[in-house]
């Protein structure tokens, strides 16, 4: 099966087109405060498609963008004194940021670009926009005409005719049409907005934020623009994934494409995955309103293992309601994984383990969770389910570890009738929650059963190298014997050309 997603752009389930490498580009934050789980419940989806799709063959080149040129991060300059400049608030928004990533163990994008890092590009695009007669400038700022594109509304379904002004007041005055969007702002626009977002105690008295020149005049770029430009620029001018919140599908990546297609007359975007919003006591969960959970402070509380599985617990898609009871709900499913994989890992470690013990029963166990995990996960990401396949595979795990352990010689018997851990089916669980829970879904196993694996290949090895001596010596049967007891217990091996290999079955 394979992978189908919730398009925005299609409003439809569709199968998920690409071939080899995978383009996905994550709209990041605006650096103006400390990263809420609100925030971190986009990473959280877009890091698990990043890593379902390396899963399954795919190479992804993952971008995530950083903004820190904005009137908000303006509007904080001051706040502390060591803020004397934008790039300042930006700085430490940013390293902020990078610190709750790794703290929730998100894959790595490969490039995180900066909107100081690219102005000259946005400058070149705004040009070509103007040049191309779906822009002008007015008043040293410079307007995307709404009307000038044929297709401006697809994303969010609506008609340039019912659309609502965008933009800041002081805007409005100067464009054609009241839906028209700011691709560069004049210095003084800038600075009119960025008193509007002024939070600390002098008010209006906010000090200017960083400019550029360009042909219109000194300003700042728009907030649309930049995304096109920082996403192009590093994946080229057509996106395979365009992932963002639910809130940005109008205006901002609406306006994306706009831009973006009446530029270069590509597809910007094959597939939009937006990720529904996450709510605390009822409402969005935002900085603005002041109900927000800061990530280091849920981190420090609940842990990373906790909040990852509370977000796999609804689908991308759809909101999420922050409380009491999906949060205990995360605590006893990561409780339930945590402690029956370490249960697992014991089992491998005892000298009741044996790897002639039968376990067809719990072997089988862990093919249906695979193949239940890999049908969830293609079904539009759903984690809810893929976690379920997990817990299942928890309860064959004790069932089989108790049945040992009770003595009842239920599952797991040897020739003399002695109950055994089925070694070979324990290491198949133990590996499949490593590398579908651990792998796939980021949760962090506090003991791995890495050293058990490493071991049992050492002794494989070392197997090896004795029968090899044997055939050196001509005794050819006892090679013999030696390979058929490696295969008794779980060991293909295959004499080349090259070489002997093995592979654990």
């Amino acid at each position: 099966m394979s992978l189908v997603v919730t398009d925005t752009l299609e409003d439809e389930r569709v199968e998920f087109a690409a071939d080899g490498d995978v383009t996905l580009y994550v709209c990041g934050l605006t650096v103006s405060d400390d990263p809420h789980l609100g925030h971190a419940r986009l990473w959280f989806h877009a890091d698990v498609l990043h890593r379902w799709l390396e899963h399954v063959g795919h190479d992804v080149r993952h971008v995530e963008n950083v903004t820190d040129v904005n009137e908000k991060i303006t509007a904080r300059v001051g706040e502390r004194d060591d803020w004397t400049g934008e790039r300042d608030v930006a700085e430490t928004f940013t390293a902020n940021t990078f610190d709750a990533m790794r703290g929730l163990n998100l894959l790595r994008a490969e490039v995180y670009p900066r909107v100081t890092e690219h102005v000259p590009e946005i400058v070149g695009l705004v040009e070509t926009l103007v040049e191309k007669g779906y822009a002008y400038e007015s008043n040293g700022s410079v307007y995307f005409d709404v009307t000038r594109f044929d297709d401006y509304g697809k994303l969010s379904n609506q008609d340039v005719a019912d659309l609502e002004a965008q933009g800041e007041p002081d805007e409005r005055s100067e464009k054609r049409n009241p839906s028209d969007f700011a691709l560069w702002k004049a210095d003084s626009v800038s600075e009119t907005a960025a008193r509007g977002h002024a939070k600390h105690d002098h008010g209006a008295d906010v000090p200017d934020g960083e400019t550029w020149d360009s042909p219109w005049g000194e300003g700042r770029p728009g907030w649309h623009v930049e995304c096109s430009v920082m996403s192009t620029t590093h994946l080229g001018d057509t996106l395979d994934v365009h992932m963002g919140g639910r809130d940005l599908v109008f205006p901002h990546h609406e306006n994306e494409i706009a831009q973006s297609e009446a530029a270069t007359g590509e597809t910007f975007a094959r597939h939009w995955l937006h990720v529904g919003l996450l709510s605390m006591d009822g409402e969005k969960m935002s900085s603005s309103v002041g109900n927000f959970w800061t990530v280091p402070d849920a981190l420090e509380e609940l842990g990373v293992n906790v909040i990852r599985t509370f977000y796999a617990g609804a689908a991308y898609r759809s909101e999420q309601s922050l409380t009491e009871e999906t949060i205990a709900e995360a605590e006893e499913r990561w409780e339930r994984l945590s402690r029956t994989h370490e249960r697992a890992v014991d089992a491998l470690d005892s000298t009741e383990a044996s790897a002639k013990a039968e376990g067809e029963t719990l072997r089988g166990a862990v093919e249906t969770a695979r193949d239940d995990f890999a049908a969830a996960m293609n079904d539009d990401l759903n984690l809810r389910e893929a976690t379920a396949a997990l817990l299942d595979l928890t309860d064959a795990v004790n069932r089989h570890v108790d049945a040992v352990e009770d003595g009842d010689g239920a599952e797991g018997e040897i020739d003399d009738d002695e109950p055994a851990y089925d070694y070979r089916g324990l290491r198949e669980a133990v590996e499949a929650f490593e590398e579908l829970a651990g792998d796939v879904l980021g949760l962090q196993f506090e003991s791995t059963s890495e050293g058990d694996v490493d071991l049992a290949g050492e002794l494989v090895e070392l197997v090896l190298d004795v029968r090899e001596t044997e055939r050196e010596a001509g005794n050819y049967e006892r090679a013999d014997e030696l390979r058929d007891a490696l295969r008794e217990v779980g060991v293909e091996i295959e004499d080349g050309p090259d070489g002997t290999t093995y592979r654990f079955e």
